[in-house]
């Protein structure tokens, strides 16, 4: 499941291992014994995606990974078949019953071209990139941080952040940042391993936190789901969780949440991401022909990503109030 950047959990070479040994050092100069493991996650992440494979060399199919491509090698396997690789169980991004709002977008995509649409469906998770968009099963997954270089990445068709998630009326009202001195007694539910993480070591927070597991077989657990009911039941005071899952999961809630996207940190890594769409490194026509696709469409993405509740940006990084759709 997607619980960070575009997000989740492809561990990445010997950077994230720096970054896994200066989060130890950061742990013990704050007094916990909590571990940290810094993700870039492309950032993020997923979004908030998994970004921690190398990049690979695609050729075309039945070539021998990383040999190079033929001059004016092609690029879609079918012309006539919009193909996306995704996550069958992964919600709000997708899931196998086309609800999620990744299925949505694709489907609005396929119409513009005049194509059918078909998915190939395969868990986030180690290997993602590599077993699907890099062995031409899909020509397109839908989620993915600008800067994740594991896949050329189009233009980004929305812009999110991470965001803090508590229930009005226990004393957090108000609270824009992790460094509010509110937080300080509080026990805060992370997602081990995305970049919120790094600002709670920080800001000394990590001491009573509760973190979640990144990776997660989404056919029956969800990291998420579990930090919504415990901030629901008051086990834990308040969470981190990427934007697009906290709004959704927030608009799911049987009582009223919060949902605080995470703008002003001073201190940590970024916290908000421009999500474009991943293809492969040969495919430049079809990369072109996607960004055109966004632009056209861009009203109709946008309207949608805001039914589903996720939290939007303007390039100002200001967020984006909703406004009522037409019936």
């Amino acid at each position: 499941m997607r619980v960070g950047l575009p997000g989740q959990a492809r561990y990445r070479n010997a950077r994230v291992a720096m970054r896994a040994r200066a989060v130890k050092i950061l742990l013990g100069l704050a007094g916990s014994a909590a571990l940290v493991v810094m993700t870039v996650a492309a950032l993020a992440q997923g979004v908030p995606r998994p970004a921690q494979e190398q990049r690979a060399q695609i050729g075309a199919p039945g070539k021998t990974p990383g040999s190079p491509l033929p001059q004016g090698a092609f690029e879609l396997v079918d012309p006539k078949v919009l193909r996306v690789c995704a996550d069958p169980n992964n919600m709000p991004f997708s899931n196998s019953a086309g609800e999620g709002f990744e299925n949505k977008i694709a489907a609005l995509l396929a119409k513009e071209l005049g194509k059918t649409l078909s998915f190939t469906w395969y868990p986030s998770s180690p290997g993602f990139v590599r077993r699907t968009l890099a062995a031409y099963r899909c020509d397109l997954i839908m989620g993915m941080p600008q800067g994740d270089d594991i896949v050329q990445v189009t233009n980004p068709y929305y812009f999110t952040s991470y965001a803090l998630v508590f229930t009005p009326g226990h004393g957090l009202d108000g609270i824009e940042t992790l460094t509010d001195s509110r937080l300080k007694d509080k026990r805060i539910g992370i997602i081990a391993g995305t970049p919120p993480a790094t600002n709670l070591v920080l800001d000394g927070l990590m001491a009573k936190a509760k973190p979640y597991p990144l990776v997660v077989d989404t056919r029956y657990d969800s990291s998420t789901i579990a930090m919504m009911q415990d901030i629901a039941d008051g086990s834990i005071d308040a969470g981190v969780l990427w934007g697009p899952l906290a709004g959704y999961y927030a608009k799911q809630a049987k009582s009223p949440v919060t949902v605080v996207p995470l703008l002003k940190e001073p201190n940590g890594p970024r916290m908000h991401y421009r999500i474009g769409m991943g293809v492969r490194y040969s495919d430049q026509e079809w990369k072109r022909e996607l960004n055109r696709l966004i632009k056209v469409k861009q009203a109709d993405i946008t309207a949608l990503l805001q039914d589903y509740g996720v939290p939007l940006l303007d390039e100002s990084e200001h967020l984006i109030v909703p406004t009522a759709r037409n019936p």
